[in-house]
């Protein structure tokens, strides 16, 4: 198996996947592609989602596209940046969608481990790329491996409340079993999609709501 850094009961439910020639395939590439070039996240944090967020304790999953592709901003967390660095405008858009919906200011870091800490799985589709070329790591193996992730929610977890934002996210929802768990969806919070449908989604209070209706703690986002 290759060897990488994941959180224990994560590695108990993905170990065989590592094992795939895919996996073995893909881990080469990164070897060879960061001889000549940068990329995000480092390697001590492209699987940074699931080290915060053990797989007993997802709750909530935001599945967002690719890492951010500029240099300090990716931290292996969808939608997050470190928390050095200024808050993009996607993320912008979440925190105002946030206040509206449940009156919580603005954070003045971009930084969300502390979502990740409360069970909320905040995951990207592909989890590296080069730096300045957004989608560069598409069609490596990454769709596979977290269509694999989702699948082994889906066949050993219920109740759990996922947001998908945009096209993107929102293919994923033939994986999950809507019967057993909640999905929400929206435009994605891009500024050039937010305000067709993501503004006035309420995506937070919907997501404590079923939380609570299934006896489980709410987030406090």
């Amino acid at each position: 198996m290759i060897n990488v850094q994941i959180e224990k009961s994560w590695l108990t439910q993905l170990s065989s996947e590592f094992e795939k020639d895919y996996m073995k395939k893909l881990s080469l590439f990164l070897k060879e592609e960061k001889k000549t070039k940068t990329i995000y996240p480092l390697g001590s944090k492209i699987f940074n989602a699931f080290n915060l967020t053990p797989f007993s304790e997802v709750k909530v999953v935001i599945l967002g596209q690719d890492p951010y592709h500029g240099p300090n901003q990716a931290n292996g967390l969808s939608f997050s940046v470190n928390k050095s660095f200024p808050i993009p405008p996607s993320l912008k858009n979440i925190f105002r969608e946030l206040f509206d919906d449940l009156g919580i200011q603005p954070s003045n870091s971009g930084c969300l481990e502390r979502w990740s800490n409360q069970g909320v799985l905040l995951l990207n589709t592909y989890l590296t790329v080069e730096r300045g070329k957004p989608g560069s790591h598409r069609n490596i193996g990454w769709e596979r491996f977290t269509d694999y992730v989702l699948s082994k929610l889906n066949e050993n977890k219920k109740n759990i409340v996922y947001l998908l934002w945009g096209k993107h996210a929102q293919e994923k929802a033939k994986i999950i079993n809507s019967t057993n768990n909640k999905i929400i969806k929206s435009a994605h919070p891009s500024p050039y999609s937010a305000n067709y449908g993501f503004f006035g989604s309420r995506p937070f209070s919907k997501a404590n709501n079923f939380l609570m209706n299934t006896n489980q703690t709410k987030i406090n986002w």
